[in-house]
């Protein structure tokens, strides 16, 4: 089975339209293990417009768009790290984090140390716009002292070359593309953005 997780450096810069663009190049399905915000379109929702695959059913749901930790209390639920386990599929599964690395699911368990236990191929969504350096390393620096396997940084936003070449430069992580913006989003506009900016051969 073909797993590729996918993480952010932060919450809100892309991650989760990328995983569309993926999941629709790879003729894949998606998965998100913990949902917190159900107020409007979630992330899985959101897949299944933009990508036209299937979605399989988060393990965990959340009504406040918080924290997984945060919002699994303001529900009397503790999230069970034991139940967090890659759910097989015939076609490739994407599999999308909640936040960034670091993001609590309890008191004692962050989203990485789930990645660290999968060992699956760990693709990092970086914004390209200022900060995304320092942000960019620091998880970079989380995800070797863990021992995850990262396949590479895929970028999100407007060009800068420069940023993505330090980036890639002192870390010495693969650089997979960059999503440039879209607009109109949708589905057809999105995998046309995909393809101009990544080379699918590079998740095979």
């Amino acid at each position: 089975m073909s797993v590729f997780v996918v993480t952010g450096t932060d919450t809100g810069l892309g991650k989760t339209v990328f995983a569309a663009a993926l999941t629709a190049a790879l003729k894949g399905v998606y998965w998100k293990p913990v949902q917190a915000g159900l107020d409007g379109e979630t992330d899985s929702q959101a897949v299944a417009r933009l990508s036209g695959r299937p979605v399989l059913p988060e393990l965990y749901r959340f009504a406040l768009a918080a924290s997984p930790h945060k919002a699994a209390a303001a529900q009397g639920i503790a999230i069970d790290p034991a139940k967090l386990v890659l759910p097989p599929s015939d076609a490739p599964l994407v599999v999308e984090g909640a936040g960034g690395l670091l993001v609590p699911l309890s008191d004692n368990i962050l989203f990485a140390d789930i990645f660290a236990r999968w060992q699956a191929p760990l693709v990092l969504c970086a914004r390209t716009s200022l900060g995304t350096i320092n942000h960019t390393l620091l998880s970079l620096e989380a995800i070797r002292t863990r021992n995850i396997p990262l396949l590479g940084v895929a970028f999100v936003g407007g060009a800068d070359a420069e940023n993505e070449r330090i980036i890639c430069k002192i870390s010495g992580a693969r650089r997979l593309g960059r999503l440039a913006p879209v607009s109109p989003l949708n589905g057809e506009t999105l995998s046309r953005a995909f393809a101009a900016g990544f080379d699918k051969s590079e998740f095979a």
